[in-house]
């Protein structure tokens, strides 16, 4: 995929979107143009930029509670549907493994980000994971939520992240997303209203056919890379806080340690954290401790 040039983009306030965003108090709304696509971003505060990626299917409304908790200590924090998601629109439809990862590039360089740091949930770590490895200048501190290291070993016990993969490999539009929120991996049942607020962007058909793409452009080929050891050939240089929640025991602690033993073979900086009372959908269910376990691992730059 071509990486746009410099300056072939431009920045608005959206008009009317179809269907009204949820409400969020603070956040301010933009349009970002760059060639063949125009990413809806939600940003709040004011500072060092913190960049947030939002998981499946979700968009930048996960953050909601988590982003002015943060921005409240001093960041500015950029919050983007990433293309298949929430109010982006995109020419093509097709995505590709490295897709979003030049989209977030291109992003980066129409909001005048030089270097971030980078917070991302479940699907949008894929994208997390491939600018840390690829351009790790790009990044200063990172956090994982749910998602564990690209240098994981394989263990049987790992198919049971993977069995909600076949159905939404094979989604049919209109058919119902809601089984995400009804997982035994939760830690709370969400309400309805909640809900309601991260499908309304299924109403629009690209939306809706992104599923498919997503899962078969780049969820299945990324999992390939992780099943053959690739990221265990590289080395993850960007510092990066891998926390799960205790009630996801697709990754409870003892197996996370094991898998991951000895990480300083793959990575330079990295760190375990395990939140009581959260599950797979954290930022939701403990927004108050991701927001803590964030600042305290960016602060630790300075």
């Amino acid at each position: 995929m071509r990486t746009p040039e410099p300056n072939s983009h431009s920045i608005t306030a959206p008009a009317d979107l179809a269907p009204p965003l949820p409400e969020a108090s603070g956040f301010e709304h933009l349009i970002v143009e760059t060639p063949g696509l125009r990413t809806h971003v939600a940003t709040v505060g004011d500072g060092e930029p913190v960049v947030m990626l939002h998981g499946f299917p979700l968009h930048w409304w996960q953050w909601h509670q988590v982003a002015p908790l943060i921005a409240e200590q001093g960041y500015r924090v950029i919050c983007p549907d990433l293309r298949g998601a929430g109010w982006t629109e995109a020419d093509d439809s097709g995505i590709e493994r490295e897709t979003r990862l030049h989209d977030l590039l291109a992003l980066f360089e129409a909001l005048g980000v030089e270097r971030a740091h980078l917070v991302s949930h479940d699907m949008g770590a894929i994208t997390a994971m491939q600018l840390d490895y690829a351009h790790p200048e790009r990044v200063g501190r990172a956090v994982q939520l749910s998602v564990p290291p690209g240098f994981i070993s394989f263990s049987p016990r790992l198919v049971a992240a993977f069995r909600h993969m076949p159905k939404l490999l094979w989604h049919r539009p209109g058919s119902s997303l809601r089984d995400v929120w009804a997982d035994q991996y939760n830690a709370r049942r969400t309400p309805e209203p909640e809900v309601d607020a991260h499908l309304a962007p299924k109403q629009r058909p690209a939306i809706d056919q992104a599923v498919r793409a997503l899962y078969r452009g780049m969820v299945i080929p990324e999992s390939m890379r992780l099943s053959r050891g690739v990221y265990k050939r590289m080395r993850l240089t960007v510092p990066t806080l891998f926390a799960f929640g205790r009630v996801d025991t697709r990754f409870d602690e003892e197996l996370i340690r094991r898998l991951c033993a000895n990480p300083e073979r793959f990575a330079d900086d990295v760190e375990f954290a395990f939140v009581d009372d959260g599950g797979k959908l954290l930022p939701a269910e403990a927004p108050d401790a991701v927001a803590n376990l964030t600042l305290d691992w960016i602060r630790r730059a300075d």
